[in-house]
């Protein structure tokens, strides 16, 4: 950052930091004793599509890598695009292998900056449940790529479009020292219907 930038209040952006994922799995335990909220074994990643013949080879490398081992029991991951156009690859678990998810979340992350499409991953979750409620609650921990921070996202049951904030913001102060948690409420961005939550 320069003396112009600093000057013009500009500030250098955060650079992802991919081995932030690495923390959820101990996170998750943390979670799991402040708010009763146990993984799913369910995971997504989220990044803009692009066209082109290099991005769909990319797409395939992620594939065979992620369902090398549909041949002993594995689940095989799955690519969907929401309204907005983005691309969602869901990758699936055993409800108790949140360290082998977030490897896979990481791979694929990985994959894709190695290979120049960096810009376009726009963030990744690990889907959580509530065992005890009748409802159905769930929760998100969201990963930000470009800011290299994570945030609690918890829809309300019902399919309304509504979130708990209160959830939220307990999830948020009971992981903080676990995880890298986004400061600024203003990037909590929903991701309704997304795969995995």
């Amino acid at each position: 950052m320069g003396l112009l930038d600093a000057i013009l209040g500009r500030s250098k952006p955060v650079r992802p930091d991919l081995d932030q994922l690495f923390a959820v799995p101990s996170a998750a335990l943390t979670l799991q004793a402040a708010t009763g909220f146990t993984p799913t074994g369910l995971g997504s990643v989220c990044f803009a599509g692009v066209e082109g013949g290099g991005f769909a080879r990319l797409q395939e490398d992620v594939r065979e890598l992620l369902d090398a081992d549909t041949e002993r029991g594995g689940i095989p991951v799955e690519f969907s695009r929401d309204a907005y156009g983005y691309t969602w690859l869901l990758a699936s678990h055993p409800a108790d292998d949140t360290a082998g998810l977030v490897n896979d979340l990481h791979a694929v992350n990985t994959l894709l900056q190695d290979g120049g499409f960096g810009p376009h991953l726009l963030c990744s979750l690990i889907g959580f449940r509530d065992p005890k409620g009748a409802e159905g609650r769930s929760l998100a921990l969201v990963y930000l790529y470009k800011r290299g921070t994570f945030y609690p996202f918890a829809p309300l049951p019902g399919g309304a479009e509504k979130r708990d904030n209160q959830l939220e913001l307990q999830v948020r102060g009971a992981l903080g020292d676990d995880l890298r948690v986004e400061k600024d409420l203003s990037r909590w961005f929903p991701v309704w219907g997304a795969p995995g939550l």
